[in-house]
């Protein structure tokens, strides 16, 4: 393109009927460059935050397999990732000047002439979302560990993934990840990251709960040392340590590490152990059971078990039941339709820890109730019940 003179400049202007005195003196001359082609450069909208994160040297990571919508990570935080069409052309210009810029340069040379590299209709929009992280568990359940001496372990063949291998299969920030291994109760064996079969779980925990007991130690200062000692001949010290982890706090006092047991998880565990093996349980009997199965000084609440299992008021005699919240879909629309499957009406105490999960940021359970469910009064009680029919 030939190079634009200053009188020609003034010219244009001139017959756009624009008044050079409201304008800057600097004026761009556009060309298109040789390779000015669109589908080189993808935009990226970035909010202050990931933006400070990418100029102090951290990477954004996108992931996802070939069958999942791709999201975007940082350390800390998953963004879904969504294609925005403006109806502008955006145009990539190297070396472009701003006009507060050009207001700080005494502009001498009054005519910049500037290639045009690039050009895009459109550019990735991200939104901050729920990490994906149901697929976590199911890929540690595939194979959960049996202990040091399972046969089964031995001659399996499925796969054992390590911190590398899921932060490449699971849509979620390290961080996120990292924090829901804890949730889950994960630990890492031989570099692997594995989930403990439950039966040897509670096999270990009652090894715990047995010495406490007989050792009359109280429950809120358990030596590590001495649990270690003791149970190290029946089972790996390094599991010994892991349930005492999953199931008390760990501090330290006059240099020496304690434990302090957390009642409501191990009232919740030795709940589920009861309720595994049964469609439903009379809900007196079960409680009853409940209390006389859990080491003593503990006592049950049902409250210890949110999410984890479900009262049946309407039936007589009343029941309870196992519905784990993460045997539930990720998908909110696909949670909802799996609980109204499940029960026509729930009352917002009822339903909350099995929805809980799903409020985004700053979203309330009663937020999502209105998008999702219908509210009606059933007995003086406000009840959901779904917007759609479920077949």
């Amino acid at each position: 393109a030939a190079m634009r003179s200053r009188a020609e400049v003034d010219a244009t202007l001139q017959t756009a009927k624009l008044n050079p005195a409201e304008l800057l003196p600097a004026v761009h001359c556009l060309s298109f460059g040789p390779q000015a082609g669109g589908g080189e450069c993808c935009l990226l909208q970035l909010e202050p935050g990931l933006c400070a994160e990418l100029e102090a040297g951290h990477s954004l990571v996108i992931r996802g397999e070939k069958d999942e919508r791709a999201v975007l990570c940082s350390k800390d935080k998953t963004y879904d990732m969504k294609i925005a069409d403006t109806s502008n052309m955006l145009l990539f210009v190297p070396g472009c000047k701003t006009p507060e810029e050009l207001n700080a340069e005494s502009a001498s040379c009054n005519i910049i002439h500037a290639q045009i590299a690039g050009f895009s209709n459109n550019y990735w929009e991200l939104r901050r979302c729920r990490p994906k992280l149901k697929k976590l568990r199911k890929l540690l359940m595939e194979d959960p560990y049996n202990g040091p001496d399972s046969q089964k372990d031995q001659t399996s063949t499925f796969s054992k993934y390590t911190t590398e291998d899921l932060l490449s299969l699971i849509q979620a920030s390290e961080e996120e990840i990292l924090h829901q291994l804890q949730v889950i109760g994960a630990c890492k064996i031989e570099g692997y990251w594995r989930i403990l079969d439950f039966d040897y779980e509670m096999k270990l925990l009652n090894h715990v709960t047995q010495l406490i007991d007989s050792e009359s130690w109280p429950l809120s200062k358990v030596p590590l040392c001495a649990c270690l000692e003791e149970l190290g001949s029946l089972e790996p010290r390094e599991m010994i340590e892991h349930i005492l982890l999953s199931y008390g706090r760990k501090y330290v006092d006059a240099g020496e590490v304690f434990f302090e047991m957390r009642e409501d998880k191990i009232c919740r565990a030795i709940a589920q152990m009861l309720l595994q093996n049964a469609v439903k349980f009379n809900l007196s009997e079960f409680e009853e059971v409940w209390q006389q199965s859990v080491p003593e000084g503990m006592t049950t609440r049902l409250d210890q078990l949110q999410g984890l299992a479900l009262v049946d008021r309407s039936s007589r005699p009343e029941t309870i039941f196992l519905l784990k919240v993460e045997d539930l879909p990720e998908d909110n629309q696909e949670r909802f339709n799996s609980l109204f499957g499940i029960r026509e009406k729930w009352t917002e105490v009822d339903i909350t820890p099995y929805i809980q999960d799903l409020c985004a940021e700053k979203q309330t359970v009663g937020a999502l109730l209105t998008k999702y469910a219908r509210s009606s009064t059933l007995n003086g009680v406000k009840v959901y019940n779904s917007r759609r029919p479920i077949s």
